[in-house]
């Protein structure tokens, strides 16, 4: 499939972004006020789409600041063309097609974000002073808040909490911008192929190509089992306790009841640090000799994350006088046990989750 180049975005937002088999509301107010140039009357059509706007710009992008930013820059867009929107789609697939076209061009000047699992190979013991790597471009977390357990359209495979787990967005950075934009678009959307190749400017047959392909790539990339149906089915108690337990873990400095936490094939990571874990013994050697026992007091907050139970992790700092926002570690449940933990070093990451940047 081709790439889409910012010129031909550009252009397609403002000329061809209506186009579309899906019929828009006919005397509709607001949009006969927002194509006059009523900007309230346009924050009023937008406002009911935003948030699943926002969460399709973090899939292409992997970055709740990129998406804040390309949402952000979507919108002026969609404003700039409004008064061209003669209503032969529905709004909601003009606004994505518009969406669309800004995270491509993103994704050509910035590339795919990562985690540390996609620079090497896990390391067998602690890795003690790690530094972060400030020159890759990282996978961020995202706040799920207001997004729910139903499909975003009508023939969408995933949820909307699916569509912004860690395993899938992940695999979506090993994509080429094009064959992520129409995975989403088809698989967590719902447009058809058809609707997808006017969206990126391109043939139904490269569509369908382009579908197989990102299938393949994500399939072996994701756990057959996705955490929905599993958070589902060890139910919303349980998960309360294991996310308890580890925090209490942490906070006692307590090795035997975090490791009773953790499946066997565990891997634990810390982006933007470049080493990371796999398998009970090397995490329990990295717990042990760092988190449990050099790093301090800790203190959590509960919280979800990427549609996965999380904690905000607070470490203690002596000249604040305070526990300072460390990291936020992200959950990946099987069984009833912690099969990853990702842990978000930084605290740019608590304000978007709604978390505050200290605890007395």
């Amino acid at each position: 499939m081709r790439e889409i180049s910012s010129r031909t975005a550009g252009r397609a937002t403002e000329d061809t972004g209506d186009a579309g088999p899906v019929r828009a509301r006919g005397g509709d107010d607001d949009l006969i006020r927002a194509r006059g140039g009523d900007d309230a009357a346009f924050t009023r059509l937008v406002e009911p789409l935003r948030r699943e706007l926002h969460a399709h710009c973090y899939c292409m992008l992997g970055s709740t600041h990129d998406a804040d930013d390309a949402l952000q820059d979507a919108l002026l867009r969609a404003w700039r063309g409004i008064a061209r929107f003669e209503g032969r789609s529905s709004l909601r697939s003009w606004l994505y097609t518009v969406a669309t076209r800004t995270c491509l061009d993103i994704v050509a000047t910035r590339g795919r974000r990562a985690l540390p699992v996609d620079l090497g190979p896990s390391s067998d013991h602690a890795v003690l002073g790690d530094a972060p790597l400030t020159d890759v471009a990282w996978l961020g977390p995202y706040p799920d808040a207001g997004l729910t357990d139903d499909p975003a359209g009508p023939g969408a495979r995933y949820e909307q909490r699916e569509a912004v787990e860690l395993a899938f967005v992940a695999a979506l950075q090993h994509l080429p911008g094009n064959q992520r934009a129409a995975l989403l678009l088809f698989e967590v959307l719902g447009f058809s192929a058809a609707e997808i190749a006017t969206t990126m400017d391109t043939t139904t047959t490269s569509v369908n190509s382009a579908l197989a392909r990102a299938r393949k790539v994500v399939a072996d990339k994701v756990f057959p089992r996705t955490q929905q149906p599993t958070l589902r089915k060890i139910g919303d108690a349980r998960v309360r306790e294991i996310v308890a337990g580890y925090s209490s873990a942490l906070e006692r400095g307590d090795a035997d009841a975090l490791v009773a936490l953790l499946t066997e094939d565990v891997t634990w990571s810390m982006p933007p640090m470049a080493h990371w874990y796999r398998g009970l013994e090397a995490v329990t050697d990295f717990a042990v000799r760092v988190p449990l026992t050099t790093c301090g007091s800790w203190r959590h907050l509960p919280v979800t994350a990427n549609g996965q139970p999380a904690v905000g992790s607070y470490l203690w700092n002596e000249d604040a006088a305070a526990h300072l926002a460390w990291s936020i570690d992200v959950f990946t449940l099987r069984d009833e046990r912690i099969a990853e933990i990702t842990s978000f070093v930084g605290p740019g990451h608590f304000a978007p989750l709604g978390l505050p940047a200290s605890l007395p």
